[in-house]
């Protein structure tokens, strides 16, 4: 199984870890914990992460006492992976519904170098 469709079968918390372990690029164990933000033990994080790391998802190496683990999939695939999902769930695979959708919730119009980048990128996709 591709690692980027493991990630859409993740459970929450594992998914909140990977999301994490993304924003930030590599954390510990520690500092995972601190990043959820609810009480949960140190001990349950890094079985969550040794798990995520049987799954092939994170790797770690060792920095003195502890665990640096970061995500084995690269940001790009894991947005690319996440998009997809998104827009097939609950967009019957449109696009163009997702575009729209988007565009709705806005709280702000976009801005002019926006909607030329929009513009830029609907001509190239026409092609």
């Amino acid at each position: 199984m591709a690692r980027a469709t493991q990630l859409q079968q993740l459970a929450p918390r594992e998914r909140q870890i990977m999301d994490i372990l993304f924003r930030r690029g590599r954390a510990t164990a520690a500092e995972v914990q601190e990043a959820l933000g609810d009480p949960v033990s140190n001990s349950a994080v890094r079985g969550m992460l040794r798990l995520l790391a049987q799954k092939g998802l994170v790797t770690h190496r060792e920095d003195g006492p502890r665990y640096v683990y970061s995500p084995v999939i690269r940001p790009d695939d894991a947005r690319r992976s996440a998009l997809r999902h998104l827009v097939d769930t609950f967009f019957s695979n449109s696009r163009s519904s997702a575009i729209a959708e988007l565009l709705d919730l806005g709280r702000e119009p976009l801005s002019d170098e926006e909607y030329e980048r929009l513009d830029a990128l609907l001509k190239k996709a026409r092609k």
